[in-house]
């Protein structure tokens, strides 16, 4: 079962982080401030589906990983970390100040430099979750026999 979920939640986690990064690129060179605001408060609502996807991802990829010594499954141990790190010290406090910023329609000099921090940020991570994704496709095609 770890064997189908940890994919899921993979995949999921990805996705809905691609859509905040690419709703918020879209929304900030293309349309208004009531728009950005919208979609600000609709990226934090998005975070109840993101953590619980992120944390199971996390724990079904250390119980799949534990004993695991092959250089795909050790980069992705590598890798965990940091995308856990960058999303609970940066990706979350910086989609909460940026939603309240903009929710009082205060598209200040902070508010912008916080938004490329996240953008940076949210790129890093998609970067780091497709490398992992790659690895763990590449490690269940070998377990199924296809090299």
């Amino acid at each position: 079962m770890v064997r189908v979920i940890h994919p899921i939640a993979g995949v999921v986690g990805f996705l809905t982080i691609l859509t905040f990064w690419t709703s918020t690129l879209i929304s900030e060179l293309f349309t208004s401030y009531s728009t950005v605001a919208v979609v600000k408060s609709m990226i934090v609502n998005g975070l109840f589906l993101l953590i619980p996807a992120m944390a199971i991802v996390g724990a079904t990829g250390i119980s799949m990983g534990r004993r695991r010594k092959d250089a795909q499954a050790l980069a992705k141990k590598k890798r965990m970390p940091f995308i856990a790190a960058n999303g609970l010290l940066i990706l979350v406090p910086a989609a909460l100040y940026l939603n309240a910023k903009a929710a009082a329609g205060s598209f200040d000099t902070s508010f912008y430099l916080i938004q490329v921090i996240e953008l940076i940020a949210g790129a890093t991570n998609l970067t780091l979750m497709g490398m992992s994704i790659r690895d763990g496709r590449a490690m269940a095609a070998r377990r199924r026999g296809f090299s």
